[in-house]
């Protein structure tokens, strides 16, 4: 909307719609890396998803663990390669010095640069949630199977 303020003077005063419109925008932007989100919970929850249900999928037990390991090995890289610099700025390389030693070098973006970057607390939140709950439970299932007598990685074969 237009206001003309005297002579020729005009200039642009905003409207109540515009506002709601730019929050709106906010709001949907809350998750910058919808995909790299996705990704990061996926792997892991279908890992668990088929840990649940291999019995009744399938009579296989070595199809059921490969399975499970390779969606847990596509966890492993994309968290390491992907989703955490993307959700939360973590950066990690191998560095050869001239000796020949191999170093580790680690580098997390700072708390101030974080929320001005782009990654935001809603993927933030996202990625430590999904990194702790995961592998909690992933122990409670073996203390379960522990306890219950059911480890089937004792199982001998039977000649």
């Amino acid at each position: 909307m237009l206001r003309q303020d005297g002579g020729d003077d005009i200039e642009d005063v905003s409207l109540f719609d515009a506002d709601d419109e730019a929050s709106r925008r906010a709001k949907k932007s809350r998750l910058r890396h919808l995909v790299a989100s996705f990704f990061h919970l996926f792997f892991r929850v279908s890992a668990i998803v088929v840990y649940l249900l291999c019995e009744l999928l399938t009579s296989s037990f070595i199809a059921c663990m490969v399975t499970i390991i390779l969606l847990l090995s596509c966890d492993f890289w994309a968290v390491k390669n992907v989703t955490g610099r993307l959700m939360v700025g973590l950066r990690w390389w191998n560095q050869v010095d001239d000796d020949g030693r191999s170093q580790w070098i680690f580098e997390a973006r700072k708390v101030s640069a974080q929320r001005s970057k782009a990654s935001s607390e809603a993927e933030s939140r996202i990625f430590w949630l999904g990194l702790i709950t995961c592998p909690m439970i992933w122990v409670i299932f073996a203390f379960s199977a522990l306890f219950s007598f059911k480890v089937k990685w004792l199982r001998f074969p039977v000649s």
